[in-house]
């Protein structure tokens, strides 16, 4: 009896070992499961992160900045012009300006510096519809054509003129006639900064900054170099801004189908009418001439 009660416990133990093994097996799979969905969602992760980056990156925020080289002159109107222009214009007019110096006393400095001022270089309202660079107003007495237009009054009357050299020369007039400009012409004519303050004083303008930015041009583009040209005092010929000239001039050439012609030295106005079969005063207008001064290396349209 004892022998049969044994063999049935050993039985039922053999039983119970076996019935635990399937759990232990299914316990160590669970955890492998588990740790193969992690590494899913972590390869998942790094590759939307990537992207992402990218993405912000691609929108680039830069600011740029563009070289200026306008400016904006306010006068009798306002104009907007490069620095070229403004050279091209002081090319241009130079020696009628240092003519006026020697025939009126002005220097020709202010001349040009006023010019680049009144006119926009050339290119405000009044120099191109009137020919009038210096916006000199009709005033009592005034005679010649005349045009309407806005200034410190709506449409005052300013001085027309058939071309810019009589414009010059009724500068030059026009300063030299009027007994409160008088007290200009005790200042030396190499003394730019007490012609520029002396016009403002004498009521040429009533911009209180007017001397300033005569000075401002004068100083900036070297204008006077000419002033010591006429005066013949310490001139050095400035060879950068002749460099300049040269250069703009290529850009911008004169009509050369007309003909040219390089003054020499004792030419005048009379002879070289005589030469090329012209009259003096086409001469005088094609060159923008207002008297019969000539500078010897000038360069004159003759044809």
């Amino acid at each position: 009896m004892f022998k049969k009660i044994l063999l049935l416990f050993t039985i039922l133990t053999l039983i119970g070992c076996t019935a635990t093994k399937p759990v232990i097996l299914t316990t160590k799979k669970a955890p492998l499961k588990s740790k193969t969905e992690v590494v899913r969602t972590v390869r998942k992760t790094n590759t939307i992160t990537p992207n992402r980056t990218n993405s912000s990156a691609s929108i680039p925020i830069k600011a740029e900045s563009k070289k200026n080289d306008t400016e904006t002159i306010v006068s009798t109107s306002k104009t907007v012009v490069t620095n070229d222009i403004v050279r091209v214009y002081i090319s241009k007019y130079k020696e009628v300006a240092m003519g006026n110096m020697r025939n009126y006393g002005i220097p020709a400095s202010i001349i040009l510096a006023q010019g680049i001022l009144e006119s926009g270089a050339g290119r405000g309202d009044l120099a191109m519809n009137a020919n009038n660079h210096f916006g000199i107003k009709c005033h009592v007495g005034w005679t010649g054509d005349s045009i309407k237009h806005d200034d410190d009054a709506a449409q005052e009357c300013f001085r027309k003129y058939d071309n810019p050299s009589e414009s010059f020369k009724d500068h030059a007039v026009f300063l030299t006639g009027r007994s409160r400009y008088a007290k200009l012409f005790g200042f030396s004519k190499g003394d730019y900064k007490a012609w520029a303050r002396g016009l403002r004083t004498a009521g040429y303008a009533t911009d209180p900054k007017y001397p300033d930015k005569l000075i401002s041009y004068i100083e900036r583009y070297n204008l006077y170099q000419y002033d010591n040209q006429v005066l013949d005092v310490n001139y050095v010929s400035n060879e950068k801004q002749l460099v300049e000239e040269l250069t703009i001039e290529a850009r911008n050439p004169v009509n050369t189908s007309l003909g040219s012609y390089v003054v020499q030295k004792g030419d005048t106005l009379y002879s070289l009418s005589k030469k090329f079969e012209v009259r003096i005063e086409d001469l005088k207008q094609r060159n923008n001439l207002s008297d019969n001064t000539l500078s010897i290396g000038q360069k004159l349209v003759v044809k």
